[in-house]
Protein backbone atom coordinates (compact mmCIF):
# COMPACT_ATOMS: atom_id res chain seq x y z
CA UNK A 1 0.00 0.00 0.00
CA UNK A 2 1.06 3.42 -0.45
CA UNK A 3 0.85 5.81 2.33
CA UNK A 4 -0.72 8.64 2.60
CA UNK A 5 1.53 11.86 3.58
CA UNK A 6 -0.31 11.77 7.50
CA UNK A 7 0.61 7.77 7.35
CA UNK A 8 4.02 7.82 6.67
CA UNK A 9 5.42 7.71 10.71
CA UNK A 10 3.10 4.90 10.83
CA UNK A 11 4.87 3.24 7.36
CA UNK A 12 7.90 3.78 8.12
CA UNK A 13 7.63 2.00 11.82
CA UNK A 14 6.14 -1.08 10.06
CA UNK A 15 8.92 -1.36 7.48
CA UNK A 16 11.27 -1.32 10.46
CA UNK A 17 8.85 -4.21 11.25
CA UNK A 18 9.70 -6.48 8.46
CA UNK A 19 13.89 -5.71 8.66
CA UNK A 20 13.85 -6.65 11.80
CA UNK A 21 11.76 -9.63 11.25
CA UNK A 22 14.15 -11.62 9.37
CA UNK A 23 16.28 -11.54 12.74
CA UNK A 24 14.96 -14.24 15.00
CA UNK A 25 16.93 -12.59 17.59
CA UNK A 26 15.42 -9.23 17.78
CA UNK A 27 11.58 -10.70 18.48
CA UNK A 28 11.82 -8.63 21.58
CA UNK A 29 12.51 -5.37 19.32
CA UNK A 30 9.82 -6.66 17.09
CA UNK A 31 7.18 -6.71 19.59
CA UNK A 32 7.89 -3.56 21.05
CA UNK A 33 7.94 -1.88 17.78
CA UNK A 34 4.05 -3.61 17.07
CA UNK A 35 2.99 -1.59 20.31
CA UNK A 36 4.45 1.40 19.06
CA UNK A 37 3.15 1.28 15.62
CA UNK A 38 -0.43 0.29 17.40
CA UNK A 39 -0.33 2.90 19.26
CA UNK A 40 0.33 5.56 16.49
CA UNK A 41 -2.33 3.99 14.16
CA UNK A 42 -4.64 4.32 16.69
CA UNK A 43 -4.08 8.23 17.53
CA UNK A 44 -3.73 8.89 13.61
CA UNK A 45 -7.04 7.55 13.20
CA UNK A 46 -8.59 9.04 15.65
CA UNK A 47 -7.52 12.30 15.14
CA UNK A 48 -8.17 12.91 11.17
CA UNK A 49 -9.18 16.24 9.54
CA UNK A 50 -12.04 16.15 7.16
CA UNK A 51 -9.50 16.29 4.51
CA UNK A 52 -7.57 13.79 5.35
CA UNK A 53 -10.97 11.24 4.97
CA UNK A 54 -11.21 12.64 2.03
CA UNK A 55 -8.03 11.66 0.62
CA UNK A 56 -8.66 7.69 2.49
CA UNK A 57 -12.16 7.62 0.29
CA UNK A 58 -10.24 8.15 -2.66
CA UNK A 59 -7.11 5.74 -1.65
CA UNK A 60 -6.28 4.01 -4.66
CA UNK A 61 -5.86 0.71 -2.59
CA UNK A 62 -9.43 0.73 -1.37
CA UNK A 63 -11.60 -2.09 -2.37
CA UNK A 64 -13.74 -0.80 -5.18
CA UNK A 65 -17.66 -1.38 -5.85
CA UNK A 66 -16.31 -4.81 -7.78
CA UNK A 67 -14.73 -6.36 -4.85
CA UNK A 68 -17.63 -6.34 -2.83
CA UNK A 69 -20.13 -7.84 -5.85
CA UNK A 70 -17.14 -10.53 -5.75
CA UNK A 71 -16.56 -11.17 -2.41
CA UNK A 72 -20.05 -10.01 -0.31
CA UNK A 73 -22.50 -11.90 -2.87
CA UNK A 74 -22.60 -15.30 -3.18
CA UNK A 75 -23.03 -15.34 -6.97
CA UNK A 76 -24.36 -12.17 -8.87
CA UNK A 77 -25.50 -12.06 -12.67
CA UNK A 78 -24.55 -9.04 -14.40
CA UNK A 79 -27.45 -7.37 -16.29
CA UNK A 80 -25.75 -4.89 -19.34
CA UNK A 81 -27.18 -2.06 -21.43
CA UNK A 82 -30.21 0.77 -21.12
CA UNK A 83 -31.71 -0.61 -24.45
CA UNK A 84 -30.94 2.41 -25.72
CA UNK A 85 -27.60 3.68 -26.29
CA UNK A 86 -24.84 1.24 -24.90
CA UNK A 87 -23.83 -0.49 -22.50
CA UNK A 88 -22.49 2.08 -19.08
CA UNK A 89 -18.88 0.46 -17.51
CA UNK A 90 -19.25 3.00 -14.95
CA UNK A 91 -22.12 1.53 -13.44
CA UNK A 92 -22.41 -2.38 -12.63
CA UNK A 93 -25.95 -4.01 -12.10
CA UNK A 94 -27.48 -6.92 -12.28
CA UNK A 95 -29.38 -9.70 -9.64
CA UNK A 96 -27.53 -11.40 -6.59
CA UNK A 97 -27.96 -14.17 -3.78
CA UNK A 98 -26.37 -13.33 -0.76
CA UNK A 99 -27.73 -16.38 1.87
CA UNK A 100 -31.23 -17.32 1.52
CA UNK A 101 -31.96 -13.70 0.20
CA UNK A 102 -32.26 -12.35 -3.91
CA UNK A 103 -31.97 -9.42 -4.44
CA UNK A 104 -30.89 -6.53 -7.40
CA UNK A 105 -28.33 -4.38 -7.05
CA UNK A 106 -27.06 -1.12 -8.70
CA UNK A 107 -23.11 -0.43 -8.39
CA UNK A 108 -20.95 2.47 -9.00
CA UNK A 109 -17.19 1.48 -10.61
CA UNK A 110 -14.39 3.25 -10.63
CA UNK A 111 -12.01 0.75 -11.51
CA UNK A 112 -8.54 -0.01 -10.07
CA UNK A 113 -6.02 0.02 -13.36
CA UNK A 114 -5.23 2.43 -15.45
CA UNK A 115 -6.76 0.51 -18.33
CA UNK A 116 -9.88 -0.33 -15.97
CA UNK A 117 -10.24 3.41 -14.91
CA UNK A 118 -10.54 4.38 -18.18
CA UNK A 119 -12.68 1.97 -19.40
CA UNK A 120 -15.09 2.67 -16.75
CA UNK A 121 -14.51 6.55 -16.90
CA UNK A 122 -13.10 7.04 -13.83
CA UNK A 123 -16.71 6.22 -12.11
CA UNK A 124 -17.95 8.96 -13.87
CA UNK A 125 -21.50 7.60 -15.08
CA UNK A 126 -23.33 8.75 -18.13
CA UNK A 127 -26.84 8.85 -19.11
CA UNK A 128 -27.13 5.31 -20.22
CA UNK A 129 -25.90 4.29 -16.96
CA UNK A 130 -28.80 5.76 -15.36
CA UNK A 131 -30.83 4.90 -17.59
CA UNK A 132 -29.66 1.21 -17.12
CA UNK A 133 -30.05 1.69 -13.32
CA UNK A 134 -33.47 2.09 -13.56
CA UNK A 135 -33.98 -0.53 -15.60
CA UNK A 136 -32.82 -2.83 -12.65
CA UNK A 137 -34.92 -0.56 -10.49
CA UNK A 138 -38.17 -1.58 -12.28
CA UNK A 139 -36.91 -5.02 -12.16
CA UNK A 140 -36.50 -5.13 -8.59
CA UNK A 141 -39.95 -3.86 -8.26
CA UNK A 142 -41.58 -6.26 -10.78
CA UNK A 143 -39.87 -9.01 -8.99
CA UNK A 144 -40.22 -8.20 -5.62
CA UNK A 145 -36.64 -8.03 -4.72
CA UNK A 146 -34.54 -5.68 -2.27
CA UNK A 147 -32.83 -2.90 -4.08
CA UNK A 148 -28.99 -2.92 -3.01
CA UNK A 149 -27.14 -0.02 -4.41
CA UNK A 150 -23.42 0.93 -3.86
CA UNK A 151 -22.16 4.67 -4.02
CA UNK A 152 -18.38 5.58 -5.81
CA UNK A 153 -17.99 8.26 -7.97
CA UNK A 154 -16.83 12.16 -8.05
CA UNK A 155 -20.21 12.84 -9.89
CA UNK A 156 -21.61 12.19 -12.92
CA UNK A 157 -19.65 12.51 -16.20
CA UNK A 158 -20.02 16.09 -17.62
CA UNK A 159 -19.11 16.19 -20.89
CA UNK A 160 -20.64 17.33 -23.94
CA UNK A 161 -21.93 13.90 -24.91
CA UNK A 162 -23.42 13.30 -21.92
CA UNK A 163 -25.18 16.71 -21.66
CA UNK A 164 -26.65 16.45 -25.49
CA UNK A 165 -27.89 12.19 -24.33
CA UNK A 166 -29.88 14.09 -21.49
CA UNK A 167 -27.57 13.82 -17.95
CA UNK A 168 -29.73 15.95 -16.05
CA UNK A 169 -32.60 14.38 -17.05
CA UNK A 170 -31.39 10.52 -16.46
CA UNK A 171 -30.00 11.70 -13.10
CA UNK A 172 -33.64 13.62 -12.21
CA UNK A 173 -35.70 10.77 -13.47
CA UNK A 174 -33.39 8.26 -11.26
CA UNK A 175 -33.77 10.23 -8.04
CA UNK A 176 -37.84 10.21 -8.78
CA UNK A 177 -37.73 6.66 -10.08
CA UNK A 178 -36.08 5.87 -6.55
CA UNK A 179 -38.58 8.03 -4.59
CA UNK A 180 -41.63 6.05 -5.66
CA UNK A 181 -39.98 2.33 -6.09
CA UNK A 182 -42.51 -0.28 -4.80
CA UNK A 183 -39.53 -2.17 -3.11
CA UNK A 184 -37.05 -2.03 -0.20
CA UNK A 185 -34.05 -0.01 -1.17
CA UNK A 186 -30.87 0.17 0.55
CA UNK A 187 -27.76 2.34 0.02
CA UNK A 188 -24.22 2.65 1.04
CA UNK A 189 -21.78 5.17 0.14
CA UNK A 190 -18.10 2.84 0.14
CA UNK A 191 -15.99 5.56 -0.94
CA UNK A 192 -16.79 8.86 -2.90
CA UNK A 193 -20.69 10.28 -3.23
CA UNK A 194 -20.26 12.85 -5.78
CA UNK A 195 -23.16 15.24 -5.96
CA UNK A 196 -25.84 14.28 -7.73
CA UNK A 197 -23.94 11.54 -9.58
CA UNK A 198 -24.25 9.94 -5.98
CA UNK A 199 -27.42 11.08 -5.23
CA UNK A 200 -29.01 9.21 -8.20
CA UNK A 201 -28.43 5.88 -6.60
CA UNK A 202 -28.55 6.77 -3.05
CA UNK A 203 -32.40 7.96 -2.43
CA UNK A 204 -33.50 5.22 -0.56
CA UNK A 205 -35.03 3.62 2.48
CA UNK A 206 -31.82 3.29 4.22
CA UNK A 207 -28.72 4.99 3.54
CA UNK A 208 -25.41 4.18 4.98
CA UNK A 209 -21.75 5.54 4.72
CA UNK A 210 -18.91 3.49 5.58
CA UNK A 211 -16.72 5.57 8.15
CA UNK A 212 -14.20 6.63 5.97
CA UNK A 213 -16.30 7.54 3.19
CA UNK A 214 -17.56 11.13 2.03
CA UNK A 215 -21.05 12.66 0.58
CA UNK A 216 -21.36 15.85 -0.73
CA UNK A 217 -22.39 18.36 -3.27
CA UNK A 218 -19.32 18.88 -4.74
CA UNK A 219 -16.03 17.86 -4.19
CA UNK A 220 -14.17 20.31 -1.72
CA UNK A 221 -11.37 20.76 -5.07
CA UNK A 222 -14.85 22.51 -6.72
CA UNK A 223 -15.51 24.04 -3.67
CA UNK A 224 -12.79 25.74 -3.28
CA UNK A 225 -12.92 26.83 -6.71
CA UNK A 226 -15.67 28.72 -6.32
CA UNK A 227 -15.67 29.83 -2.20
CA UNK A 228 -11.99 30.74 -2.36
CA UNK A 229 -11.32 31.23 -6.56
CA UNK A 230 -8.42 28.55 -5.42
CA UNK A 231 -9.03 24.97 -5.86
CA UNK A 232 -5.40 24.52 -3.83
CA UNK A 233 -7.40 24.90 -0.52
CA UNK A 234 -9.17 21.88 -0.60
CA UNK A 235 -8.65 20.88 2.83
CA UNK A 236 -10.18 24.26 3.63
CA UNK A 237 -13.05 23.38 1.51
CA UNK A 238 -13.67 19.97 3.00
CA UNK A 239 -14.17 21.47 6.57
CA UNK A 240 -16.65 23.64 5.42
CA UNK A 241 -18.77 21.31 3.52
CA UNK A 242 -19.17 18.73 6.68
CA UNK A 243 -18.96 15.82 3.87
CA UNK A 244 -17.40 12.82 6.17
CA UNK A 245 -19.53 9.82 7.57
CA UNK A 246 -20.10 11.75 11.03
CA UNK A 247 -20.95 14.85 9.65
CA UNK A 248 -23.90 13.08 7.71
CA UNK A 249 -25.50 11.17 10.20
CA UNK A 250 -25.27 14.57 12.56
CA UNK A 251 -27.52 16.23 10.16
CA UNK A 252 -29.77 13.40 9.48
CA UNK A 253 -28.86 12.79 5.83
CA UNK A 254 -27.47 9.00 6.20
CA UNK A 255 -29.00 6.79 8.65
CA UNK A 256 -26.08 4.79 9.82
CA UNK A 257 -22.21 4.20 9.64
CA UNK A 258 -20.38 1.05 8.54
CA UNK A 259 -17.34 0.94 10.90
CA UNK A 260 -14.85 0.21 8.72
CA UNK A 261 -11.13 -1.47 9.92
CA UNK A 262 -8.49 0.91 11.17
CA UNK A 263 -7.28 3.30 9.05
CA UNK A 264 -9.47 1.77 6.08
CA UNK A 265 -10.92 -0.69 4.71
CA UNK A 266 -8.28 -1.82 2.46
CA UNK A 267 -6.47 -2.02 5.31
CA UNK A 268 -8.26 -5.54 6.13
CA UNK A 269 -10.46 -6.08 3.13
CA UNK A 270 -11.42 -9.47 4.11
CA UNK A 271 -12.99 -8.32 7.79
CA UNK A 272 -14.55 -5.29 5.45
CA UNK A 273 -16.48 -8.25 3.48
CA UNK A 274 -17.32 -9.77 6.19
CA UNK A 275 -18.71 -6.85 8.05
CA UNK A 276 -20.87 -5.37 5.00
CA UNK A 277 -22.21 -9.15 4.49
CA UNK A 278 -23.54 -9.23 7.76
CA UNK A 279 -24.49 -5.56 7.42
CA UNK A 280 -26.78 -6.08 4.14
CA UNK A 281 -28.36 -9.27 5.29
CA UNK A 282 -29.12 -7.75 9.37
CA UNK A 283 -30.92 -4.08 7.25
CA UNK A 284 -32.67 -6.56 4.51
CA UNK A 285 -34.10 -9.13 7.21
CA UNK A 286 -34.93 -6.00 9.59
CA UNK A 287 -36.63 -3.87 6.76
CA UNK A 288 -39.18 -6.47 4.94
CA UNK A 289 -41.06 -7.16 8.25
CA UNK A 290 -42.50 -3.48 7.61
CA UNK A 291 -44.98 -3.49 5.71
CA UNK A 292 -44.30 -1.84 2.30
CA UNK A 293 -46.79 0.69 2.08
CA UNK A 294 -45.23 2.17 5.67
CA UNK A 295 -41.72 2.04 4.08
CA UNK A 296 -42.93 4.20 1.00
CA UNK A 297 -44.85 6.74 3.68
CA UNK A 298 -41.46 6.84 5.47
CA UNK A 299 -39.36 7.11 2.66
CA UNK A 300 -41.63 10.13 1.65
CA UNK A 301 -41.71 11.78 4.92
CA UNK A 302 -37.75 11.14 5.04
CA UNK A 303 -36.81 12.98 2.38
CA UNK A 304 -39.64 15.61 2.63
CA UNK A 305 -38.05 16.61 5.53
CA UNK A 306 -34.48 16.65 5.16
CA UNK A 307 -32.91 19.69 5.21
CA UNK A 308 -35.78 21.67 7.49
CA UNK A 309 -34.30 23.03 10.63
CA UNK A 310 -36.43 23.73 13.62
CA UNK A 311 -35.46 26.21 16.16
Amino acid sequence: MKPLDFEKPLYDILEKIKELEANPNLKDNVNSLKIEAEKLKNNIYSNLTRWQVVQIARHPDRPKSIDYLNNVFDEFLELHGDRLFSDDKAIITGIAKIEKFSIAFIAQEKGRSTSEKIERNFGMPHPEGYRKGMRIMELAEKLKLPLITFVDTPGAYPGVGAEERGQFSAIAYSIMKMLSLKTYTISYIIGEGGSGGALAIAVADRVFAFEYSIYSVISPEGCASILFRDASKASEAAEVLKLTAKDLLDFGVIDGIVKEPIGGAHWDPKLMYSTLKEHIISQIEELTKIPLEEVLERRYKKYRNMGIIYG
